[in-house]
């Protein structure tokens, strides 16, 4: 079925199971360096490429297959005289499969340097993915492992075209990935995004909305298990959730109403994580959506059983949490996602102005506490406190500005959030513990996201029984702040940067 074929990889999953029985029926393959030391160690035989070129590799690899003696196999018509003769004449043969996949870039120049990053854009696979696509009259030019078996079966001209669609679809979203990585102040930019479906309306009846993605990987990606249809608020809410949960890695669960978080719990285990989240607003948490970062089981059944949320998001589920969810939440939004906590997730934020948008990076929050943190106190910084600091950090960077975290052993116990001046959000989330936490109004840990201008904040937070603060700094006040800390007998971090929310 096929005669000649040039094989270059980066991805080697279920090579060998593809090419055997093509070998065995008479398939002649030709590769380059690392794939064809994969395959040789397989037992395959085979030529290399600088056989064929008379050529070496050179520039660590850069230049491999960019030479005419690779091209002209692949790029001849069998229709055209000339295309024939130039074959005959050079002695080379055509190519009728093509199998290439390219370097993983969105995965591999994550968070790496300028220069390193760009030694992972794939040049010859990119250019032998678009010179097989263009030819597929004659060249079946694979991409994806996925397609592997139904290639080995079907050579017809139907399935070479539907596989060169897939070829300009996978160099178009590579290209547009290496463009938004490298993206910075940028005068021009331009994204683009395939329908998904048609939502019922959108943040209001009055409002109509569609859905779209611009990635293989995000929440369109999430089986729906049971429930409703998603609503356009929905979709923000679990989306907002899972940028939560992501921050962590111990059993966490968070809940989310109008895209702000309204309970966050980390403990031993996810039925006690999910605990701690309802309990730390029971009020807000009417309504709102559940994420958790851990498999869930018929004992989280149980905790939701008597309050009414919107939906349920996580990895995976048991089969009894489902069986228990089917029988007493059967119109609860239930979604499994198995990637959710992969770090795949967009690297830009957009919001739409108008007459544009405005493009910025997205904020990255640190995961550990930072040595490079300022530390105001005479107190013995305990690794329960340093945790909770940790843990009210993260989640003060997810709250819409002006916003306040005050938590406990890994539990928020007060959020304050979305007001025009920071102490009215001290405020609140004091209020909140008097409300649903009477008499843990000791030893608290309260996160700003951004710096206090006065001292009245903080004032606040000593007489509602915060202990420590962390907070950025950068006011021209600091000195003052620092100095009324220490009046109050409050110790305090200062973190040196921002997490302003909008």
């Amino acid at each position: 079925m096929y005669k000649r074929a040039l094989v270059s990889v980066y991805d080697k999953t279920g090579l060998v199971d593809f090419l055997k029985p093509l070998v065995e029926k008479g398939l002649d393959i030709v590769s380059t360096g690392g794939t064809a030391d994969f395959l040789k160690s397989s037992g395959f035989k085979l030529e290399k490429v600088k056989d064929i070129t008379a050529y070496p590799e050179v520039l660590s690899g850069r230049v491999k297959t960019l030479h005419p003696h690779i091209f002209i196999p692949i790029l001849a018509r069998h229709w055209v005289k000339e295309d024939q003769n130039v074959l005959k004449r050079t002695s080379l043969k055509a190519f009728d499969l093509l199998v290439v996949n390219l370097y993983p870039f969105e995965k591999k120049a994550l968070n790496k340097p300028e220069r390193e990053k760009m030694e992972w854009v794939d040049i010859g696979g990119a250019s032998l993915l678009r010179a097989g696509a263009k030819n597929y009259f004659q060249v079946m030019t694979v991409c994806e492992i996925s397609d592997y078996s139904k290639v080995q079966k079907n050579n017809d001209l139907k399935l070479r075209k539907q596989m060169a669609v897939k070829v300009f679809e996978k160099l178009a979203k590579y290209n547009l990935d290496i463009a938004k990585n490298l993206e910075t102040e940028s005068t021009s930019f331009s994204f683009k995004g395939k329908f998904f479906k048609k939502l019922r309306y959108g943040e209001n009846p009055h409002q109509s909305a569609n859905w779209f993605y611009s990635s293989s990987k995000g929440i369109h990606c999430a089986k729906v298990i049971q429930g409703k249809p998603l609503s356009y608020n929905n979709i923000l809410d679990f989306d907002t959730s899972v940028q939560v949960i992501k921050d962590f890695k111990s059993p966490c669960v968070v809940a989310v109403k109008h895209s702000n978080p309204c309970g966050v719990g980390i403990s031993k285990d996810i039925s006690s994580a999910l605990k701690k989240a309802l309990s730390a607003d029971p009020l807000s948490v009417f309504g709102g959506v559940i994420a958790l970062n851990q498999k869930v089981d018929k004992k989280c059944i149980d905790f939701i059983e008597g309050i009414f949320l919107e939906g349920l998001i996580a990895p995976s589920f048991t089969s009894e949490a489902l069986a228990e969810l089917a029988i007493k939440k059967r119109n609860l939004r239930v979604l499994q996602w198995p990637e959710m906590l992969s770090p795949f997730l967009g690297q830009n934020s957009i919001k739409e102005v108008s007459g544009g948008f405005l493009i910025q990076n997205r904020d990255q929050v640190t995961k550990n506490f930072d040595k490079n943190w300022e530390i105001f106190s005479d107190e013995n910084l305990t690794e329960n406190v340093k945790q909770d600091l940790v843990f009210s950090w993260k989640i003060c960077s997810h709250l819409k500005s002006n916003a306040i975290a005050i938590v406990k052993n890994r539990q928020t116990l007060g959020l304050g959030m979305g007001q025009v001046n920071r102490i009215d959000s001290v405020k609140i989330a004091l209020s909140r513990i008097k409300q649903f936490h009477p008499g843990k109004e000791k030893s608290l840990i309260l996160a700003s996201e951004a710096f206090f201008p006065f001292v009245d904040s903080i004032e606040w937070a000593k007489k509602g029984g915060v202990s420590w603060i962390i907070q950025p700094g950068g006011s021209i006040k600091d000195k003052d702040i620092l100095k009324k800390a220490r009046e109050l007998g409050l110790n305090m971090v200062l973190t040196k940067q921002r997490h302003f929310k909008h």
